[in-house]
């Protein structure tokens, strides 16, 4: 017999959910359509040699491919993935869109800022809170050179996130450039700070001592390794100016805390913390994180990838974005029954099937959706009182029998 279980590492969503998720997507659009966003859809198989070729730091590892068809499938006993296969699922939304704007740039404003919903896809071990395929909300600003579009999008899904239900959250923010020079000053060959920044991001799930060992098995002398760990450890805003000569990085750090702190009213924090790397090898700038409660993982990230599109069109041009992690999300407002659940104002009404005339059930649900209802046509059954049990289930207010009641009537 044929498993009817979903794929490993993905997901079945019931209707009770998909009502919670619908309701969150509907809020996060309203926030980022008032804010002057517009959304776009992009396919999610990409051509493999692009997403080869994104600097997609960890995610390449779990990257799924998809096999070439008739002859152009090479089966010879030296062929490469490339000779097997020509694309692949998309494992974020940034490389998509960055493809986007190259192929759409003539018929786009600018600056353009865009919104992306949809499912990514990577090869990760399945555990709890991870799966293979999950929805990303992302919103960028593509063409603004300036640190505006940084405190934009902070304050845009700082929005967002309260929306939602949450608040007293943490936004995290650094900078790749002081990143990178600290790295260097700790003895490290410019060469090796993207694979130096894959270990580092892992400061959270292996802590100090895990990231030191990881480093020192790539073959880094311990020394750097030490010095490294120590720089990351002790660095904070007042004293970044003593590690990096580079004011002009430090200038932009310090100014979008200090704005994104004004806008943000008490109800938020922004700090800076050197030990954010985000694990991607695209970004050029700031880059930040969202943190929330006691939970050990991040809510939403992103930051400025200025050299990404250039990739595609021979132009530079200078991008960033935010992405909030929607299943993570979810996962909280579940758990803490936070997820901004309205009273109910769902109901049910039974019709007999032999003696009303559809058209007119029809007419009459209308009547009370008018009303602000939601209303389910269900047909009824012999044994009426088990039917009604059954559908109290406590998704609905009531129900109401066509023809018979005026008012609905609880279960």
């Amino acid at each position: 017999m044929i498993s009817s279980k979903p794929v490993r590492g993905t997901r079945d969503i019931l209707p009770d959910e998909m009502k919670i998720r619908d309701r969150l997507e509907q809020k996060i659009l309203e926030i980022y359509h008032a804010h002057g966003f517009s959304r776009i859809e992009t396919p999610i198989m990409e051509n493999l040699e692009l997403l080869l070729g994104s600097e997609g730091g960890e995610n390449l590892k779990m990257l799924f491919t998809i096999l070439k068809r008739g002859e152009k499938l090479d089966l010879t006993k030296d062929a490469s993935v490339l000779d097997l296969c020509d694309m692949g699922l998309r494992f974020d939304l940034t490389l998509p869109l960055s493809r986007f704007y190259s192929n759409n740039q003539a018929v786009l404003e600018s600056p353009f800022k865009a919104i992306q919903i949809g499912n990514v896809f990577r090869a990760e071990r399945p555990q709890k809170g991870r799966f293979r395929s999950f929805k990303q909300c992302d919103i960028d600003i593509i063409g603004d050179p300036s640190i505006n579009a940084e405190i934009e999008l902070m304050d845009t899904t700082a929005k967002a996130l309260i929306a939602m239900g949450f608040k007293g959250f943490t936004i995290k923010v650094n900078h790749r450039q002081l990143l990178g020079a600290v790295i260097r000053k700790a003895g490290f060959a410019a060469e090796s700070i993207g694979t130096v920044c894959i270990s580092l991001d892992k400061l959270d799930k292996i802590g100090v001592a895990g990231v030191t060992q990881e480093l020192l098995s790539k073959g880094h002398d311990q020394e750097k390794v030490e010095c490294l760990m120590s720089c990351v450890n002790n660095i904070n805003l007042e004293n970044l100016n003593q590690w990096v000569d580079d004011p002009e990085a430090i200038e932009e750090l310090t100014q979008v805390i200090k704005a994104v702190k004004t806008l943000s009213k008490e109800e938020f924090e922004v700090v800076f913390d050197f030990s954010l790397i985000r694990g991607m090898g695209y970004y050029t700038g700031l880059i930040f994180e969202v943190s929330y409660g006691p939970y050990g993982y991040s809510i939403a990230g992103g930051g400025r990838y200025d050299n990404m599109i250039g990739k595609y069109n021979k132009v530079s041009v200078p991008a960033v974005g935010f992405s909030i992690g929607f299943e993570r999300i979810i996962s909280i407002l579940l758990e803490e029954e936070k997820d901004g659940r309205q009273a109910k104002k769902a109901i049910v009404m039974f019709y007999e099937t032999q003696n009303d005339r559809f058209q007119d059930v029809i007419a009459e649900g209308d009547a009370w959706r008018d009303k602000g209802y939601l209303v389910n046509l269900v047909a009824m059954k012999k044994k009426f009182g088990k039917q009604i049990a059954a559908w109290n289930n406590g998704s609905y207010q009531g129900f109401l029998v066509f023809g018979r009641d005026k008012e609905i009537k609880t279960f």
